[in-house]
């Protein structure tokens, strides 16, 4: 064989050549599964070809094919775009490339389940291989290509995605000196739901051992029906009959521009009569309930025992929701009957609600309290929800944590928003791109807390704080001093019984 300048490793379909920086060795765009195009669009993944001599995998591969971010959030949350159709492929950083058998952890982007991929650099492994940990990110189809319905069989294409990727890493990792018997999934909004769905699987169950759940729990899928009709929505969209084989003809730009306007539509107008129960996810494409790959809504499987096996850290961050309010300025167009309505679609008694969510807000304008409350829904409640779930005697242990530190950008208003604890986690504050939201200089500080609990839990399954469990309800909140607080928040906790 050749001699190369760096890292060699065998895979099941080929060797792979990756690069060598800081001790760390990286391998990026390696393929997982086949090219999800010509005969595979719309189709289960299928394995990847192996290949003769050795690959190069010094650069990452193509992305999902997505439209980008509406603005101001295409400034917000930058993406990566690799054309090329070869996009079911991952990416590894290893310290060992040995008989090591280092915890793993495979990173599942967020972005809605139409944005996002494993390549942002904000995701970039190296930190967590320097910390004695495999770290894998993964891509994964997206919008209609991930999570289109049309009733006749076949679903979910995107966590099929992600249960291949997984699949890999159980028979591919021990050749990175990573341990098969000791995979935590991890990921943020839609990766976090993502790793909620998982673990209620029957076809994910004994491909990881820990899950962590950021600012995405187990309540965000819809019903068949409701995929169904969007599904048709798309159709009508594009001119063609509602058959993957008419979609699949329409070109892939103007496909991933339907999905966007289409996304557009319900954001703007979010009316259950036409979008069903995806009107309040404001998500068109999203896991879909077909009773066979996802039984049952991840938070009601788990309530059932689902995933009890499986150790699992979740938590939220404190102002999820402001991050869709600020930087558009529509906190400061919202008046106390938008707010009373908000409230009542959401199922709460208004006059209860609002003098429980202001009694510790004295100062919060209507917007300040929509924020507060969509938070809740959308991210608190339900991962308060799934760690209840899971807390129970013999399962698994359960941990739970709150990000609340509060940038300076927006004039300080934009608070611990949605999205922005991650580059924490990967203890990648330097990484560019990321400014606008977290500022010039971040903190540390905060950064090396969350990054060694993380860490922490992947090798033996304990952060570094007691569990939770119904009477103590411990929550470890990340600011500049990190603190263990004892069940934040009861009466917002409370006021939500029954509702989610």
């Amino acid at each position: 064989m050749k001699e190369y300048q760096g890292p060699v490793v065998s895979t099941r379909q080929g060797v792979v050549h990756g690069s060598m920086a800081e001790g760390v060795a990286a391998f990026k765009g390696i393929p997982y599964a086949a090219p999800p195009f010509g005969p595979n669009r719309f189709q289960p993944p299928r394995p990847a070809e192996s290949w003769d001599g050795v690959r190069e995998a010094l650069s990452y591969g193509p992305t999902a094919p997505k439209a980008r971010y509406f603005p101001p959030f295409d400034a917000l949350s930058p993406e990566v775009h690799i054309p090329g159709e070869d996009c079911l492929n991952l990416n590894v950083w290893s310290p060992d490339l040995g008989q090591a058998r280092l915890p793993v952890m495979v990173w599942i982007h967020g972005g809605a389940f139409t944005n996002g991929s494993g390549s942002m650099s904000a995701c970039d492994g190296t930190r967590f291989a320097r910390d004695g940990v495999v770290c894998v990110t993964i891509n994964y189809r997206l919008g209609a290509d991930g999570f289109l319905y049309l009733g006749d069989g076949i679903a979910n294409l995107g966590l099929l995605d992600q249960i291949a990727a997984l699949s890999w890493v159980q028979e591919n990792i021990a050749a990175f000196g990573g341990d098969p018997t000791n995979i935590t999934i991890f990921g943020v909004s839609s990766g976090g739901m993502s790793a909620a769905s998982l673990m209620t699987m029957p076809r994910a169950a004994g491909l990881f051992h820990r899950a962590i759940a950021q600012s995405g729990a187990g309540h965000h899928v819809i019903s068949p029906a409701t995929a169904q009709q969007i599904g048709q929505y798309l159709a009508e969209k594009l001119g063609v009959e509602p058959t993957r084989q008419a979609i699949g003809a329409v070109p892939i730009t103007r496909l991933v521009q339907a999905q966007q306007e289409l996304g557009g539509e319900m954001f703007r107008n979010p009316d259950p009569s036409r979008w069903g129960e995806a009107a309040a996810n404001l998500m068109p494409f999203e896991p879909v309930i077909d009773g066979d790959l996802l039984p049952a809504r991840p938070i009601d499987s788990m309530a059932a025992g689902a995933g009890a096996n499986v150790d699992i850290l979740v938590g939220s961050n404190a102002d999820e929701y402001r991050l869709f309010l600020v930087p558009t300025g529509t906190i400061n167009a919202v008046n106390e009957e938008m707010l009373s309505r908000a409230v009542a679609a959401y199922g709460l008694p208004v006059t209860e609600a609002l003098a429980t969510y202001r009694a510790t807000r004295q100062d919060a304008t209507p917007g300040d309290l929509l924020a507060a409350i969509r938070t809740d829904w959308f991210y608190s409640i339900p991962a308060i929800r799934m760690a209840e779930a899971h807390a129970k005697p013999g399962a698994g242990a359960t941990y739970m944590y709150e990000f609340a530190w509060q940038p300076p950008t927006f004039e300080g208003r934009l608070g611990a928003c949605h999205a922005l604890e991650f580059p924490f986690v990967f203890d990648n504050l330097g990484k560019a791109g990321y400014q606008v939201l977290m500022g010039t200089n971040p903190p540390q500080q905060v950064a090396n807390a969350m990054h060694a609990a993380w860490v922490a839990f992947a090798t033996g399954g304990d952060p570094g704080w007691p569990q939770y469990d119904l009477k103590r309800r411990a929550t470890m909140r990340f600011d500049t001093t990190s603190e263990l607080v004892e069940d934040p928040r009861p009466a917002e906790r409370v006021l939500w019984e029954g509702r989610r």
